[in-house]
């Protein structure tokens, strides 16, 4: 069995009792989290990692290239988006009975400055924050405590993903599941690229950057009905 040192358990505890705090605690919630938590993550890791706190959340930098993230990245957006519309929304409307509840974006159809506003807050607290978050923290550290056979794997993606999805309960039931369902395809992405997050947080902001720019084109409705 491998042994950690004391710094090793008790700073991924807090850091995780203070995710808990902040998502479940008497505060109230805002974008703000998702920038605010992967700062703690951020230096809770340099405490335990001794400074190599960026590739122990899996930013590599040998990963960093244009042909990946530039690349891969974007296509393999492409690909999850089309499985997301045409197949995975669907479903889950079909399974639940309730739309998907996406209504806050409503306003954007040819409103390019809230667009842009809401592109640039979706690549920090969604793309990174997120991301650092689910995969580069909680993956992370759930390998790191029970190891990587298959069986840890399953659970890994089902705990995270679990938690994910719940957090999105602004759009309703069906809105959940679809998130916790696209945690598990980014968590499989995050698992078959090698635990590279440069690449997660790529394919994280394209394909949101895909599902804003249906709203703005005017798109959104006859995908979403």
């Amino acid at each position: 069995m491998k042994k950690f040192s004391v710094k090793q358990i008790v700073l991924p505890i807090i850091t995780l009792a203070i995710i808990l705090f902040m998502y479940f605690g008497p505060v109230t919630r805002t974008i703000f989290e998702n920038v605010i938590i992967p700062i703690i993550i951020i230096a809770a890791g340099y405490l335990e990692y001794k400074g190599k706190v960026f590739s122990s959340l899996g930013f590599y930098r040998e990963k960093f290239n244009a042909k990946n993230l530039l690349l891969i990245a974007p296509i393999t957006a492409f690909g999850l988006f089309v499985f997301y519309v045409f197949a995975l929304v669907p479903a889950i409307e079909t399974l639940t009975g309730v739309p998907i509840d996406l209504s806050q974006l409503n306003d954007l159809e040819g409103d390019l400055t809230t667009t842009l506003i809401w592109l640039g807050i979706i690549w920090v607290t969604a793309a990174f924050g997120e991301e650092i978050i689910f995969r580069g923290f909680l993956m992370r550290q759930f390998v790191k405590f029970f190891g990587k056979s298959r069986v840890s794997l399953i659970m890994n993606i089902l705990v995270c993903c679990s938690f994910f999805g719940f957090m999105h309960w602004q759009q309703g039931i069906t809105g959940q599941l679809v998130a916790g369902s696209t945690g598990a395809m980014l968590a499989l992405v995050f698992y078959f690229r090698k635990y590279d997050l440069w690449f997660n947080v790529m394919v994280h902001g394209f394909f949101n950057t895909l599902g804003i720019l249906t709203y703005y084109f005017g798109l959104a409705q006859a995908y979403y009905s």
